[in-house]
């Protein structure tokens, strides 16, 4: 008598949902991957491709050669920049300003967006958002054209309401002309520019916070004030920590 194979006469199963193929998933869900397309292009052309040209901190470049042509010196230009007079300087102002725009500009878009989140009256929280998220369609140009207008000293508004409040005829000092005022005028420049722009992400983490734990809060008879802090700042907590950690990762761009 033959012996049979038993798993012979069992059906076969498919397979799992993770054991197909690689294309079959794609042509499954091949709008998912167009829409993936466009991202990942913007990185390649604009993150990925430019890395070809950091080649030049390593060759004495000639226009007439090119890139590819042009000989390699090493790390001729890094020594030379870690020995000039200016390499201190240049390093300390730079971190000034990136530590100050970090501590300075990175909270406020945060209380922007929760004091925007307890705001019942639609209108007035759709104008405060208008209003603050116009600046940042503003070139830099026409921010620092703005500013220069606004602190002359003679025929601009700093100087205008020095005179109204003093009610003398002099001129105050001129701001744009002080070394010192400059990190504070970039800084806070900066700020007014992109202040409404950056509470966006926040605004719309807010969004999917469960009105369940505010009514929670208010039976136990919590306030407005310390319903932000025990339930809308811990859900937008993640959030805040990966923009954190990516704007760190910028500050030595200035």
């Amino acid at each position: 008598m033959a012996i049979t194979d038993k798993s012979a006469r069992q059906p076969r199963l498919s397979k799992p949902q993770s054991e197909r193929s690689w294309l079959q998933t794609f042509v499954r869900q091949y709008q998912l991957h167009l829409f993936m397309l466009i991202p990942l292009t913007y990185i390649i052309i604009f993150n990925y491709f430019p890395m070809f040209g950091i080649q030049i901190a390593f060759k004495d470049f000639s226009p007439g050669r090119g890139i590819w042509g042009s000989p390699w010196i090493g790390f001729k230009h890094f020594e030379t920049f870690f020995k000039s007079y200016q390499f201190t300087r240049v390093i300390r102002n730079t971190i000034r300003i990136s530590l100050y725009s970090l501590a300075v500009g990175f909270p406020l878009p945060i209380i922007l967006a929760l004091m925007l989140n307890v705001v019942r009256n639609r209108k007035f929280k759709k104008t405060v958002q208008t209003i603050t998220y116009v600046p940042y369609f503003l070139s830099m140009v026409v921010v620092v054209g703005m500013l220069v207008q606004f602190l002359n000293p003679i025929t601009g508004l700093y100087g205008t309401l020095h005179r109204l409040i003093t009610n003398t005829a002099s001129y105050p000092p001129a701001i744009m002309q002080k070394p010192t005022a400059f990190i504070h005028l970039y800084v806070w420049s900066g700020i007014w520019q992109f202040l409404g722009w950056n509470s966006i992400i926040y605004i719309a983490a807010l969004s999917g916070v469960d009105p369940q734990l505010h009514e929670a809060a208010q039976i136990d008879g919590a306030s407005r004030f310390k319903r932000i802090l025990t339930v809308d700042l811990p859900a937008i907590v993640p959030t805040i920590s990966v923009l954190l950690i990516l704007n760190a990762g910028s500050l030595m761009s200035v």
